[in-house]
């Protein structure tokens, strides 16, 4: 049996017919074709490239978790389940075991590894815990044994000092010469900017991300992740605490991130959805704060959808591609909410809903 597929292609906004072959689309019949049976699983509606969460942490709902497969599995499904078909996983308390590549039920995974944390930077214990001096040596450690990528705490505490400029540089830099890519996790001000002038691929959060930076971020290629969904829901509560100099820090930094978001698209940087928070499956909802935080729709849908794939190394719906899209009844660009209720979802070539 050939599957043939038809609509309105985003972000080009033309309607075209793809056939899956295999696990592969064509934008013409496969050879052969006319002696099989053909079943139309899309006729119409709106057809986009598979959904991406690019900061999810599946298989433990808490630092303090054991890293759990059968967890993982559920996680990698619930994502799957709501379109998400290409995660990225900057860091986790184990490294992806081998059949999370193989399960063609699942999406597809970029890992980072552990998280390298240095002293005093993270949960103990959480990640790989390591001394600044050894940093770059496990960076590359990490992403050469993951999907090339690393992921460093880059700072921790509100009032404490962040991973030294030179140490990030120099594991930067050592990351880049072995061909791997380089997450770090920024919470202040000094993580941000040393994040930055490291050379960092992705700002994970960027709290009190100086904006006079985002023209030498968008020049050298760094992403911006800023993860508002994990933040939004505890800014009603640090509003109710009584007056401090954290609380002050705190609603600075968040209000930074949502300012920085509209900032950082008209300076050209590239701004993706990640959650870092469960329940997984959730991307469609960062989509929704990237919109309200002031990206233009269609940018903010593909932060989710074509501009993380192609950030991540996949392509659009194009021929040859992965045969892995969602399609909606209705135009998610004019219509966010539509989003998180994808009427078909197809990943490797198979319906998966």
């Amino acid at each position: 049996m050939i599957m043939r597929i038809r609509g309105v292609v985003l972000p080009e906004r033309q309607e075209r017919t793809f056939w899956i072959d295999g696990e592969r689309l064509r934008t013409a019949p496969p050879a052969g074709t006319a002696s099989k049976r053909v079943e139309t699983v899309v006729d119409g509606g709106w057809l986009l490239p598979g959904l991406v969460d690019v900061h999810t942490h599946p298989g433990a709902e808490s630092p303090d978790d054991t890293f759990d497969e059968v967890l993982l599995r559920r996680h990698l499904s619930e994502h799957r389940d709501a379109g998400v078909l290409l995660v990225r996983t900057p860091g986790t308390a184990a490294r992806m075991p081998a059949w999370v590549d193989s399960d063609t039920e699942l999406p597809r995974v970029r890992s980072a590894g552990r998280w390298l944390a240095t002293p005093g930077r993270f949960f103990p214990g959480a990640g790989r815990d390591i001394a600044e001096r050894d940093l770059a040596g496990a960076a590359v450690e990490e992403a050469t044994a993951s999907s090339g990528w690393c992921k460093v705490i880059g700072d921790w505490r509100w009032d404490e000092p962040a991973v030294p400029l030179d140490v990030l540089k120099a594991t930067v830099e050592a990351v880049h010469a072995a061909g791997g890519r380089v997450a770090v996790h920024c919470q202040t001000g000094e993580g941000s900017r040393n994040a930055v002038l490291a050379g960092a691929d992705s700002l994970e959060h960027g709290m009190h991300l100086d904006p006079d930076l985002l023209d030498l971020m968008a020049a050298q290629g760094t992403a911006y992740i800023p993860t508002l969904s994990a933040f939004a829901g505890n800014a009603d509560v640090w509003r109710g605490r009584e007056s401090s100099a954290k609380r002050s820090n705190w609603l600075l930094g968040w209000q930074g991130m949502i300012d920085n978001v509209r900032l950082a698209h008209e300076a050209g940087v590239t701004v993706l959805a990640g959650t870092d928070t469960f329940p997984c499956g959730t991307v469609a909802t960062e989509a929704q704060w990237l919109l309200r935080a002031g990206l233009p729709a269609e940018e903010a849908l593909g932060a989710a959808s074509w501009t993380a794939r192609h950030w991540l190394g996949l392509p659009g719906l194009t021929d040859g591609a992965p045969a892995d899209l969602v399609a909606y009844d209705h135009d998610p660009v004019t219509e966010p909410g539509v989003l998180a209720r994808p009427t078909r979802v197809i990943l490797r070539g198979r319906v998966m809903r």
